[in-house]
């Protein structure tokens, strides 16, 4: 696919702009805005001063159970969220309550129920919405599947589109999203780290044909020549203008660069870039997390995540690795990602982050709060939402952050919305 093709492409998708996961038109990069948080079941929603950098937390609104991810309909006025009461990874605690729901946003960003949640099979770990927003598509990692939902006319979730074909899935999906086409369908899986007696999972990137909400068979890619093992990719994201897509590779802490072909992707990435600052102390577990490329194409931005603790006189203190978002600077002809800055969002384990549609603020949410030692004694760093302003040249400068009360419960998704047109 040639550069004019993919760009006349990704117009006729007529996609929203969400967390910097698809492609926005320079000119609807404006207008109101809003940023919504989960702990556990509770989704808040907060108002966004771009200028001042700022969060004004308003009403939230309770889900069935733990949300999961979010995503936003085309038209903006409604979000579907992912739910579940499961414990997070390859847990043997299923759960009972995962469900599908969409909500109405209200033209001030307020969120009330609309229609009757959809129940699902097992935890869903990702969910998305086509550009079309005909079909809401979720992913689950345990086991790996796929689902898609029909979206009726009046935005409720509607039912679940009956798949023909029997599907390659992988292992431990992590992401499911349309192509700037709408054509196909990208599914990322991330496979296992090895555990004990039990040997690793290989990862992949599957790429299904996607017409009227049915899924084909199409690629598997499982990069390194090993059939997926030393390979675990975690979530990808478009370029908003070229045809170059960017992937953070959890299990390796890499961010690698592929090229589209036609509706699918390059066998082998261009580029292998490392996410990290400094070497990676192989005792730490480290991984890459969320990833977002600016709505400029300029710069892709990637989150290091590191939370596992060690006993210190009775408590559970950080073990140490980076606690960072790494920024790239994309090279504008090749598309080559180049590492520019890592910075301390000063909390734990980033799990999501995202990007205001203007492109000047980035908010990023970190899932646990955190006892650190310091010297001999402890310092208890609280769950955050942490905020960057965004320079001219992509690079990220610490505003302030808001600490969150858990409660025992984990911020597990945050991200910035444009809301309805007044």
């Amino acid at each position: 696919m040639d550069r004019r093709t993919f760009n006349s492409a990704l117009a006729g998708a007529a996609a929203t702009s969400f967390l910097g996961c698809a492609a926005e038109p320079r000119s609807d990069a404006g207008g109101r805005i809003a940023l919504y948080q989960s702990v556990g079941a509770r989704l808040r929603h907060f108002e966004v001063d771009v200028d001042g950098a700022g969060l004004t937390p308003r009403a939230a609104i309770e889900l069935p159970s733990n949300v999961q991810y979010v995503w936003p309909h085309p038209s903006r006025k409604f979000l579907y969220v992912s739910t579940s009461d499961s414990a997070s990874g390859n847990t043997p605690v299923p759960g009972k309550v995962h469900r599908l729901c969409a909500l109405r946003v209200g033209a001030n960003g307020e969120l009330q129920m609309h229609g009757e949640p959809q129940t699902l099979a097992t935890r869903p770990i990702h969910n998305s919405v086509d550009a079309t927003g005909s079909y809401a598509l979720t992913a689950y990692n345990n086991p790996s599947s796929v689902t898609v939902h029909r979206i009726d006319r009046d935005g409720s979730v509607g039912a679940q589109v009956e798949q023909p074909a029997r599907l390659d899935t992988g292992i431990f999906a992590h992401q499911v999203l349309t192509t700037p086409s709408n054509r196909a369908v990208t599914f990322v899986t991330r496979g296992n780290d090895p555990d004990r007696d039990k040997p690793e999972d290989p990862g992949a990137l599957k790429v299904f044909d996607f017409k009227d909400g049915v899924l084909s068979p199409g690629a598997s890619i499982a990069v390194g020549g090993k059939g997926g093992l030393g390979y675990g990719p975690r979530h990808l994201d478009f370029h908003p203008a070229q045809p170059w897509v960017y992937v953070s590779v959890e299990r390796q802490n890499q961010l690698h660069m592929h090229r589209m072909q036609g509706d699918g992707l390059a066998p082998d990435p261009a580029y292998i870039k490392s996410t990290l600052g400094a070497p990676h102390d192989e005792r730490i577990l480290q991984q890459a997390g969320a990833i977002h490329v600016h709505p400029n194409g300029r710069t892709v931005y990637v989150s290091n995540r590191a939370s596992t603790t060690v006993d210190f006189n009775g408590a559970r203190v950080f073990r140490g690795g980076e606690n960072s978002i790494a920024v790239f600077a994309i090279d504008q002809g090749t598309g080559e990602p180049t590492l520019v800055q890592t910075i301390d969002p000063r909390s734990y384990h980033v799990r999501t982050f995202s990007i205001d549609p203007s492109g000047r603020l980035l908010v990023a949410a970190n899932i646990v709060d955190m006892r650190v030692r310091n010297g001999d004694s402890v310092t208890y760093v609280p769950a955050a939402l942490s905020v960057f302003r965004i320079g001219a040249d992509g690079k990220l400068d610490f505003v302030r952050k808001y600490d969150v009360e858990l409660g025992g419960k984990f911020q597990w998704w945050a991200g910035i919305v444009r809301l309805p047109a007044a």
